[in-house]
């Protein structure tokens, strides 16, 4: 990796800036239900602390307000508080990311480590707004990026920042740019990619960025369904894309071409209907009016042949509906699977893939974790991300 990293950046006495990505789920009571992006952001804020910056000033979004000023229940008050409970030492949380006030509130502070109000109380965040970008860079004399789940957005604290301070990666950016990068860039072979997830529409660019990179794509999940109606197969009453069918056909066709293994479903897990588990079977055609929601038994062991070559894995998106632990049987064996291969690198995307491999207990036999759903499927895809390009190179 060839940008900025918060080592090459002079931090020593100076007030350091982080765009985090403390995007977490909160509960009805705004208790925080999964802290792993906070967690993640850790090794930089301690790296920060331990070598010697003034402050570590800490700025992120959550949720979707409307941008048009504070609304409470998406105040960043609970990461503050798992923040201090993390670092071992207070922080101060301030209602507001930008202004003469936050300022003075910065300058008199005792304590090291500031938690900026969500940057999306403010329209300008979204629209790279300058001005908006030029405030945030005023509080402080250094920034680092270890947003990633944010990386493919050209927004003020991620893109904008970096033309009014020095700037570099913090170490959870270059993690995902060094294991996502290496994919794109330069894998390890046999690269076997799993995609699953409910629609073709969204992985089209990857599927077509991948052929030209991987040497065998496992197709299941929803997607599978809009494929096999491509070869002319029954899908029934399960997830289709009518309208990617032919889509689907020719990116067959194109794997066929490059020499790439296209796995598609061979058995299914039917019901009658999706709340009516108790209806489940095998099969390996679908009947009219039932609805698969998982791999079969067959399949499973077919993408376990495949993964089993593998030196790369890269898995984005569950192979059946992992949430309902009636149709999960599919994406725990094959997380499991993965999970027990000795001498393999094994790239997880982030979103659903992420929390299938947590749900299972497997995360620790992971190489990496991807933080960012949709910033690791545009990377992925072979695109630019605005959060990446705007690091300047070393």
């Amino acid at each position: 990796m060839n940008k900025m990293t918060v080592k090459d950046l002079d931090i020593k006495g100076k007030k350091v800036i982080i765009r985090a990505d403390f995007n977490v789920p909160l509960d009805k009571n705004l208790k925080i239900t999964d802290d792993r992006r906070i967690q993640a952001s850790m090794p930089t804020i301690k790296y920060v602390l331990d070598n010697g910056a003034s402050k570590v000033i800490l700025m992120s979004h959550l949720g979707r307000p409307k941008g048009d000023g504070p609304e409470d229940e998406f105040r960043l008050t609970p990461v503050a508080v798992r923040l201090q409970e993390l670092l071992g030492e207070k922080v101060l949380k301030l209602d507001d990311c930008i202004g003469d006030d936050v300022k003075a509130k910065i300058a008199g502070s005792q304590e090291r480590v500031i938690l900026l109000e969500n940057l999306r109380f403010y329209k300008q965040e979204k629209k790279n707004d300058p001005e908006f970008a030029k405030s945030l860079a005023s509080l402080a004399d250094v920034y680092v990026d270890d947003a990633f789940g944010t990386a493919h957005r050209a927004h003020a604290s991620v893109a904008g920042i970096t033309e009014y301070l020095p700037s570099g990666a913090g170490f959870l950016l270059e993690k995902e740019i060094r294991y996502l990068g290496g994919v794109v860039t330069n894998p390890e072979r046999p690269l076997v990619v799993i995609l699953g997830g409910a629609k073709v529409s969204d992985k089209i660019t990857l599927v077509e960025n991948l052929i030209k990179k991987s040497d065998a794509i496992l197709i299941g999940g929803g997607m599978a369904y809009t494929f096999l109606k491509s070869q002319g197969k029954n899908v029934g009453n399960s997830k289709l894309e009518a309208d990617k069918v032919e889509i689907a056909g020719e990116l067959l066709e194109k794997a066929k071409a490059a020499g790439v293994n296209m796995v598609l479903t061979t058995d299914f897990l039917v019901v009658e209907a999706f709340d009516k588990p108790e209806t489940r079977k095998i099969v390996t055609d679908i009947p009219d009016g039932w609805e698969s929601l998982d791999i079969g038994p067959e399949t499973r062991e077919k993408f376990k042949e495949v993964l089993a070559t593998a030196k790369t894995i890269v898995w984005n998106g569950p192979v059946g509906v992992f949430e309902v632990d009636e149709y999960a049987e599919g994406t725990k064996d094959i997380a499991e699977y993965i999970a027990t291969l000795k001498d393999v690198t094994s790239i997880v995307g982030g979103g659903d893939s992420a929390a299938a491999v947590s749900k299972f207990n497997v995360e620790d036999a992971m190489t990496h974790i991807s933080t960012g759903g949709g910033a690791s499927l545009e990377f992925l895809e072979g695109k630019e991300l605005p959060g990446i390009a705007a690091l300047k190179d070393k």
